[in-house]
C-alpha cells in the first residue's frame, strides 16, 4: 500500500508495476512504471483523478477507501483514455454506483466505446474553464487534447496550486517508497523521462506546447501526473525538459546509429565517433540497430543535435533494423537535427543512401554530409568516414 497526502486534503492512491516487460507492448520496463492516481477532499465532495490499470484494481480499491475512510467517491476525473489508466473505471463505478465520470465530450465517447457504459445519467461532461465544486475546494478543467490522445485534460486546485496533469511531466520507473520528489533521490527519473516522452509523446510536440502555453504564469506548488514521481521541487527543471522536448530543441551531443552485418560498416561508425570526440565533441551515444533498445535510439535521437545514420546495403534496402528506426523517426516527426549518413555495399552503390535520402526527403531534414564504403574499410573511405564527422562538427551549434 503506497498512500501520501501531497499537501492538505489532496492524496496519491496509485499502484506499481514491476511485472510487465513493455509499456504499450512496445518499450521495455526495467524499471518497472507507476500508475498514479489521487483523491481530492472537499468539505462536501471527493473526487477520484484517474484510475489503474485492471489488473492493479484490488490493491488500487484499498488505497481508494483507506483514504475516503467511510466517505464516498462523487466524482472519478478522467484527465486520459488509454487503459493503462481507464481501465478501472467498471469496477469503481460498481463500487461506487452513485459517482459521476467526469470528462469531456470525447472522454465520454471513449468510456462508452471501451466500457459500454451507455447511462447518459453516469457522466458529468466538462469543457475548458469549468469548475466543480468540492465544498472549499474547487477543480478548474483543462482541455489538451493530442497530449497524447485526443481526449486528454488536465484539471488545476487553484488553492493548493495542484495540477493533476494526465500523462504530461510523466516518466518509466516506479515508485521505489516515495512519492514527492522532495521524498525520493529522482536524477534516476530523468532519462527515463526522455525515453519516456520520445518513445510515447514524441510526434504530438506542437499540442505539448499549446499545453504549456495555457498553464503560463498558472503558480504550480505541485504537478502530479499519472506515471512517476510528483514533481514539487524539480518543477521548473521538469517543465523546462518537456518544454525543450516539445519544441524539437536539442542538447549538445551526436547520437550515431548503424546497421552491420559483418563488421565493416560498423567500423565507418566508430572511425566517425572518433573524429567527433577529436573536434570536441562530448556527448557521443553509438548504437548498434541490431543489438540496441529501439526504445533507447529513439530517445537519443530526439535528445541530441547530431544524428548519423548508416548501414550495410540488404537486398537493395537499408538493414530492417535501420529502417525501423527511420520508420520512427518520420514518425516523430523529428526535426532540427544536423543529419548525415553513410552506408557500406558489395555491389548496389547507391541503395543505402538513396533510402536515407528518400527519409531525409520526407522529413524535409536536409543531409549535411554522405559516404559511401565498397566492402571494406581503406584508407579512401577512412578519409571520407572523417570527412563526414569534420562536417557534422562544423555544422553543430551547441558546443
Amino acid at each position: 500500500m503506497n498512500i501520501k497526502e501531497i499537501t492538505s486534503g489532496i492524496y496519491y492512491c496509485g499502484v506499481n508495476d514491476r511485472v510487465t516487460e513493455k509499456f504499450e507492448s512496445l518499450w521495455p520496463l526495467p524499471l518497472g512504471v507507476s500508475y498514479n492516481s489521487y483523491i481530492v477532499k472537499g468539505s462536501e465532495k471527493l473526487a477520484l483523478i484517474d484510475t489503474v490499470r485492471i489488473d492493479e484494481f484490488h490493491e488500487f480499491m484499498e488505497n481508494v477507501r483507506s483514504i475516503a475512510d467511510g466517505r464516498s467517491i462523487d466524482y472519478l476525473v478522467i484527465n486520459h483514455m488509454e487503459p493503462d489508466h481507464s481501465g478501472s473505471i467498471p469496477l469503481v463505478l460498481k463500487e461506487y454506483p452513485e459517482m459521476k465520470i467526469v470528462g469531456n465530450s470525447q472522454t465520454i465517447g471513449m468510456v462508452k466505446g471501451f466500457y459500454h457504459i451507455d447511462d447518459d445519467n453516469v457522466f458529468l461532461e466538462v469543457k475548458e474553464n469549468d469548475i466543480i465544486d468540492l465544498g472549499g475546494r474547487q477543480l478548474r478543467f483543462h482541455l489538451t487534447p493530442m497530449v497524447h490522445w485526443p481526449e486528454t485534460m488536465m484539471c488545476y486546485v487553484p488553492d493548493a496550486k495542484v495540477l493533476f496533469s494526465g500523462d504530461a511531466f510523466g516518466t518509466f520507473g516506479a515508485l521505489n517508497g516515495g512519492v514527492v520528489d522532495t521524498d525520493m533521490d529522482t536524477d534516476w527519473y530523468i532519462p527515463e523521462m526522455y525515453r519516456y516522452y520520445s518513445n510515447i509523446v514524441g510526434k504530438y510536440g506542437k499540442f505539448v506546447q499549446r499545453a504549456l502555453a495555457k498553464f503560463k504564469g498558472v503558480e504550480l506548488d505541485y504537478i502530479c501526473s499519472t506515471h512517476g514521481p510528483v514533481w514539487h521541487d524539480r518543477i521548473q527543471e521538469i517543465v523546462s525538459i518537456f518544454d525543450r522536448l516539445s519544441s524539437y530543441t536539442p542538447e549538445p551531443g551526436v547520437t550515431i546509429i548503424y546497421g552491420s552485418m559483418y563488421g565493416n560498416t560498423a567500423e565507418v561508425a566508430e572511425v566517425m565517433a572518433s573524429q567527433l570526440a577529436s573536434r570536441g565533441v562530448r556527448n557521443i551515444k553509438i548504437h548498434n540497430a541490431s543489438h540496441s533498445e529501439m526504445s533507447d535510439m529513439i530517445s537519443d535521437a530526439f535528445r541530441y543535435e547530431g544524428l548519423i545514420v548508416g548501414s550495410a546495403t540488404y537486398s537493395m534496402r537499408l538493414l530492417p533494423p535501420v529502417e525501423t528506426f527511420m520508420n520512427a523517426m518520420e514518425t516523430r516527426e523529428i526535426c532540427n537535427k544536423v543529419f548525415a549518413t553513410f552506408g557500406g555495399y558489395t555491389w548496389a552503390k547507391g541503395a543505402v543512401v538513396n533510402k536515407l535520402q528518400e527519409y531525409a526527403d520526407r522529413m524535409k531534414m536536409p543531409v549535411v554530409a554522405t559516404m559511401m564504403m565498397r566492402q571494406n574499410m581503406d584508407a579512401e573511405a577512412r578519409e571520407e568516414a572523417i570527412a563526414v564527422a569534420n562536417v557534422v562538427a562544423d555544422s553543430l551549434t551547441l558546443k
